[in-house]
């Protein structure tokens, strides 16, 4: 499934989805949902590509378009449905092996925060506007999306941003981990600590961050217990050889900067 409102773009190692729906403020149609997991996959088999950045077109995602709702989402079965394919496309970006990173502008709300909280990290613009509405909406928050947002801000705030549904602002979403980093859009920093923050990853060991990636993901979903898993050892023998590894200690010993090759 494509999308007329979502486009990636490629600009060295760093790959950019945008949302680009600004008349209804990026709000995310069932095609835009279904066309996710097709965009990460294309990202993902690109070999030259090191980071993935999310982004809106001046809003990040108003969340899910409730006027389709009385049509895709509409009964029981439409409603599984519907909700199916907004799983899939969280779990595309979740489940990316490389880094991701989104740019949040604007309003940051529902699904679009759902698609946020399944980046690795979350920068914020300071007029940025953060909310998840299921309990305006008679609907239950999906397991995987509540547990990204769990491990985000623990389960006291995680609570109070779906019992209320309430908008939060950057500063707030800031104190309690929601965003990594707020910056102001007026004088361009917001734009250039994106770029400088998605360059800098992108310039890294891959062997590295994606096994940290890998690893995180591990500890989150299974603390202590995952530490001796076969997958993880493979990790680490996949870096005690990689040329990554050879690179950043001659790079170390001769005193420059290391140039890690695709």
């Amino acid at each position: 499934m494509t999308s007329s409102h979502l486009r990636l773009d490629v600009s060295g190692p760093v790959a950019t989805i945008t949302i680009d729906r600004p008349a209804k403020r990026n709000a995310m149609s069932l095609e835009m949902w279904g066309a996710i997991p097709a965009l990460v996959k294309e990202v993902e088999s690109d070999p030259a590509v090191r980071v993935l950045v999310l982004r809106g077109n001046e809003h990040f995602s108003a969340g899910a378009d409730i006027s389709e709702f009385q049509t895709h989402r509409q009964g029981a079965e439409g409603a599984r449905n519907y909700s199916a394919v907004v799983h899939a496309a969280e779990r595309a970006l979740a489940e990316l092996a490389l880094p991701s990173l989104a740019a949040v502008r604007g309003f940051c709300i529902g699904g679009g925060c759902e698609l946020a909280l399944a980046c690795d990290l979350r920068i914020a613009a300071a007029d940025a506007r953060f909310g998840i509405t299921p309990a305006k909406l008679g609907i239950v928050y999906h397991y995987s999306s509540t547990k990204q947002l769990v491990d985000a801000v623990g389960p006291a705030w995680a609570r109070q941003i779906l019992y209320s549904g309430e908008q939060l602002d950057a500063a707030t979403a800031l104190r309690i981990g929601l965003v990594n980093e707020v910056h102001e859009v007026a004088d361009g920093a917001f734009d250039r600590r994106v770029d400088e923050l998605a360059e800098t990853i992108a310039a890294r060991a891959p062997v590295s961050v994606r096994g940290t990636k890998a690893i995180t993901r591990r500890i989150l979903d299974q603390g202590a217990a995952g530490a001796d898993a076969p997958e993880v050892e493979a990790l680490y023998q996949a870096s005690y050889t990689s040329r990554e590894y050879a690179e950043g200690v001659q790079a170390f010993l001769d005193k420059r900067p290391p140039r890690f090759a695709p």
